[in-house]
């Protein structure tokens, strides 16, 4: 048995002998520190937290160790006390997560999870199978977006992520002392949209937009970056010199800075935009900027006589194209931000013309290599296929 002090900052505990934590943070007698216990019952390490009270974990410790000489001693089962919507509340009031971008969104989540499993459940109750029903139920729910459709897995895999978040979050804090529900499975989703526009459609597209939504129609379908990400475009973020866009960390999904070259297309576009008199974005409309585009935008698809496309789909036009164009796939990784190929493949489609003129080995190679085979081992057969 033993007590432990944790870093003010980084959260890790070590010994009351330290005086320095590793984050370089010293570890002083007014550092805001909290004080737990550490005891090993039955061949398993428990913690118990206590607080920044340094007497009253010595206090909790001597009485671990009495209780448990007399083996009197209860872990206490926080899950058996805390229910949903206290773990919630007090998640949602975390400074870490108000500062979340998605953090509406996450309110969201919660209220179906809180109307379905109950708010006064106890987290104790919450289990991998209570969450598979949960599921079953919310699959079965109408879509409020899509009349006459019901609620998708991937929505449901949002909520159930989000369910989880609030559990290792509850973790790292000491509120729990593990996971639940770290063995349900995501549902299988088959959300890949297959549409990219032909040529002509893209031409009838950008004649039926108006004025302001031309040139960012442009962007995206040229160069593959996110809305938000050209609709708040700033002229700091334009090289136009050099031919560049460049993001800083803050502006992109995935937090990391990234470089975008100027399509010619766009050069020329940005090159004629005018520019605002107190403000730096690029895009604006009467001169003003401006957020939402959506309605615009599919007012532009109907007129165009466009249907079953997103904005986000120009994305994958984007994309794709720069794949057909026989461009290196980490050059085109780079360029749109993604991190692995597994979510790199899910914006490309390889279509029936592509595949029409796929290539053939020639007969004699055929017949010659792959046809016939008279080498005396493996590694001989290896080598003479194509």
């Amino acid at each position: 048995m033993s007590l432990l002090q944790e870093c003010p900052v980084c959260r890790k505990r070590f010994s009351l002998k330290r005086k320095k934590c590793l984050c370089g943070v010293s570890l002083g007698k007014f550092s805001g520190k909290v004080y737990w216990v550490s005891v090993y019952l039955d061949g398993r390490k428990l913690r118990e937290r206590i607080g920044p009270n340094r007497s009253a974990a010595k206090q909790r410790e001597r009485e671990i160790l009495k209780l448990r000489t007399e083996e009197r001693f209860i872990d206490k089962d926080r899950a058996a006390r805390l229910s949903l919507n206290e773990l919630c509340k007090w998640y949602l009031d975390l400074p870490e997560v108000k500062a979340k971008d998605s953090y509406n969104r996450d309110k969201h989540f919660i209220t179906h999870l809180k109307r379905l499993l109950g708010e006064g459940i106890k987290i104790k109750d919450i289990t991998t199978g209570r969450i598979e029903s949960y599921q079953k139920i919310r699959l079965s729910e109408p879509s409020p977006v899509h009349p006459g459709k019901t609620i998708t897995p991937c929505e449901v895999n949002k909520e159930v992520t989000a369910l989880k978040v609030i559990f290792n979050r509850a973790v790292r804090h000491g509120k729990l002392k593990l996971n639940p529900i770290t063995n349900v499975k995501r549902l299988p989703e088959n959300n890949i949209r297959q549409r990219i526009l032909t040529l002509d459609e893209f031409t009838a597209l950008l004649d039926a937009s108006e004025p302001h939504l031309k040139p960012i129609i442009r962007v995206a379908y040229y160069m593959g970056m996110r809305k938000d990400e050209i609709v708040r475009l700033t002229w700091p973020e334009v090289d136009l010199r050099k031919g560049f866009i460049r993001l800083p960390a803050e502006r992109t999904k995935t937090d990391s800075p990234r470089i975008i070259p100027l399509h010619p297309e766009v050069k020329a576009t940005l090159e004629k935009l005018p520019r605002g008199l107190h403000t730096d974005r690029v895009f604006l409309r009467h001169g003003q900027p401006f957020e939402e585009i959506k309605h615009s935008f599919q007012t532009a698809c109907k007129k165009a006589q466009i249907e079953n496309f997103t904005f986000h789909d120009l994305r994958h036009c984007a994309l794709n194209n720069l794949r057909k164009a026989g461009n290196d796939f980490f050059q085109i990784m780079a360029m749109s931000g993604h991190k692995t190929i597994s979510v790199f493949k899910r914006y490309n489609l390889v279509t029936e013309e592509e595949l029409s003129k796929i290539k053939w080995p020639s007969e004699e190679r055929k017949v010659g290599t792959i046809g016939t085979y008279t080498g005396t081992n493996e590694k001989e057969a290896t080598a003479s296929m194509p």
